[in-house]
């Protein structure tokens, strides 16, 4: 028994790996969190096949997973930096991704909205222009200054936020429709 389930799990890892790995690192720019949100997915499911919890659809489980992993890395990026800058009162201008989406431990209406709503973004994502994807990943998603940005891409502060507006206007019109189905305040 124990043969059948590390032949499945070597399978679901050959079959799944490339797709799985260009997934996050396409969302998460540092290479080195981004193997490790991989190394934690493929933890969970071998975790998962000991514990004998059936899973039906190992590529949605994987993908699920790690984007789950990917959303804890950057709430946990957003804390750390909140409590680095520390500035009162700009509460409204620092609301991230994270704080909008349902908590994953919420209970199954909350879990089915946030998968909605993160597979509806990732799609809006997909079709933004790449620098204003990367302008908006890069502060919005990793937390990263405009400073920071400009220092490593070379490319100034005003385009910068430039390329976010554009994105944050196209992100709010596409995914308007969505939003108001959920009824999120």
């Amino acid at each position: 028994m124990l043969a059948q389930q590390d032949q499945r799990i070597s399978e679901a890892v050959d079959r799944e790996y490339a797709g799985l790995r260009a997934f996050i690192r396409k969302r998460v720019a540092d290479q080195g969190e981004a193997e490790d949100i991989l190394q934690d997915v493929f933890h969970e499911l071998v975790e998962a096949y000991r514990l004998m919890k059936p899973i039906e659809q190992v590529t949605a489980w994987l993908f699920r997973v790690a984007r789950n992993r990917m959303i804890d890395l950057f709430r946990r990026k957003k804390r750390e930096s909140v409590r680095n800058q520390g500035v009162p009162g700009d509460e409204a201008a620092s609301l991230r991704l994270d704080e909008v989406l349902p908590s994953p431990d919420a209970g199954p209406e909350d879990a089915y909205v946030r998968t909605a709503l993160a597979e509806e973004l990732d799609e809006a994502l997909d079709e933004l222009p790449e620098e204003q994807r990367q302008a908006f990943l890069a502060h919005e998603v990793m937390g990263y200054s405009f400073q920071e940005i400009a220092d490593q891409t070379g490319v100034s502060i005003n385009t910068l936020l430039s390329r976010k507006r554009y994105a944050v206007l196209y992100l709010r019109q596409r995914l308007k429709a969505l939003y108001d189905e959920f009824g999120r305040p």
